[in-house]
């Protein structure tokens, strides 16, 4: 398949698990950009206001922006981009938490195949 053919459409899985040791810290910066925002409407501002003070991975969701991850990254535009965050048990000694597995498992697969 030549480059004209591909598509120029690229989708960016990027999976991040972040201690968070100061909750407060966490929600006052939220709150702060939530205020900020003056293209948000007040009930929506409301709603956020309080999604984020009861809920650190709410807050933690308003403070990360996608576009800053692709933002100044030459000739590559932000098409869409969706996102989410919730509080998880995290073991980094579980073998469930092998950022590694899926690209094994992928690899296996192409071996097999090929």
């Amino acid at each position: 398949m030549s480059t004209e053919e591909t598509s120029r459409f690229v989708r960016l899985r990027v999976e991040l698990v972040v201690e968070v040791d100061d909750q407060g810290a966490v929600t006052r910066a939220a709150l702060e950009r939530i205020a900020e925002d003056p293209a948000m409407p007040d009930d929506e501002r409301a709603h956020a206001e309080g999604a984020v003070t009861e809920d650190t991975a709410e807050a933690l969701a308003y403070l990360v922006d996608p576009f800053d991850l692709v933002g100044d990254v030459p000739g590559v535009e932000l098409a869409q981009a969706s996102w989410s965050s919730e509080q998880i048990d995290y073991d980094p000694d579980s073998p469930d938490w092998d950022l590694d597995e899926d690209d094994v498992e992928e690899d296996d697969e192409e071996e097999a195949v090929g």
